[in-house]
Formats: structure tokens, sequence, C-alpha cells
């Protein structure tokens, strides 16, 4: 009989073998602790807004979700690196504690259709945060002729397909941000 009146296979178990059984859930519950607090959090503004002074047509503002969809794309990818976005209503305050980037769509140009074929492409401008000091900034562009069955394509898809890829750019970058990229 152990210590605590335990058998183990006929035989007395000592407080070692208790604590070799005990170890492997130890190391599980370490490791789910570290895992979540190396998630990095990131706070980004969504509908990502156009650029003030960027060159976007009304007509693309007006149909398609680029915005919104940039940012769900970059939510999306930055969580298969271990990023979690959270988004903010307004504007992102740069001074606020924690990561915060501020991130502006640019430019979007939509020339051709589904018959001439698509040109389209879609620029966007981002600056790192963390704590309310700068640590790098970077400008992003993507165009896209609209793939396989291009002809089958609405122009905002394509646009879409552009800040798909976007997307996954900056999750990339976020995991070793180089100012200027």
């Amino acid at each position: 009989v152990a210590h605590d009146g335990r058998r183990v296979a006929g035989r007395r178990m000592d407080q070692g073998e208790t604590a070799m059984k005990l170890r492997p859930i130890h190391v599980l519950i370490l490791s789910l602790f570290a895992s979540a607090a190396s998630a990095q959090s990131l706070q980004v503004q969504r509908p990502v807004p156009y650029s003030e002074d960027g060159d976007i047509a009304d007509k693309i503002k007006q149909e398609c979700t680029i915005n919104e969809q940039l940012a769900d794309f970059l939510q999306e990818y930055a969580k298969e690196k271990g990023i979690a976005v959270q988004f903010t209503d307004g504007a992102v305050d740069k001074a606020a504690s924690g990561r915060v980037l501020d991130l502006r769509i640019t430019n979007a140009i939509s020339m051709g259709n589904a018959f001439l074929g698509h040109q389209k492409g879609t620029t966007a401008a981002g600056t790192l945060y963390e704590n309310g000091q700068k640590i790098a900034s970077f400008k992003a562009r993507r165009h896209s002729m609209g793939g396989a069955f291009a002809g089958y394509k609405g122009s905002c898809s394509v646009l879409g397909r552009t800040v798909k890829v976007m997307g996954q750019d900056i999750a990339a970058w976020l995991t070793a941000p180089v100012d200027g990229a």
C-alpha cells in the first residue's frame, strides 16, 4: 500500500512514481498557459478606412466591401500565426497600450470587365504601434486579372481576391515587422 493507500501492479507505489504519473498532465497544463500567453493581440479598425488622399473610385466604395474584407482576411490569417486581431468601431488609438495597426486602403483600381479582361488592384499602407511607440510601417500592393474563370466574376469579387492575398501578406509581416516593407 502506498502512502495514500493505492497499490500499483501488486506492489507499493512510492512518491517518485506518483510524480512521474502527474508529470505529463503538468506539461500539458503548462503548455496551454504558455501558448495562451504567447498569443499576441492586435487592434485594427473595421472597416479599414479609405485614405483621404487615396485614389479610390466612388463606385468601388459604394458597391464593394473591400474595406471590410481586408479587416476580416487579416483577422483570419493573423489567427493562423498566433495573433488575435480585435476590431475597433472607430479610429484606432495609436497611443493605446498593446499593439495597434493603423491600416488604410490607399488606392483601388477597377479597369476592364469579365468580357474584356479584369485589371484590378488595391494598395494599402499601415503603421504598427506598440504601447504608443511606432514599431514599423509598410505599403502593400496586389493586382489581379481574376484568375481561373475570370469571365464569370464581377469586379468586386476580383478586388476581393486582391485584399485576401493582402491580408495574408500583412499577417506574415506582423510576425516580423520590418520598417519600410
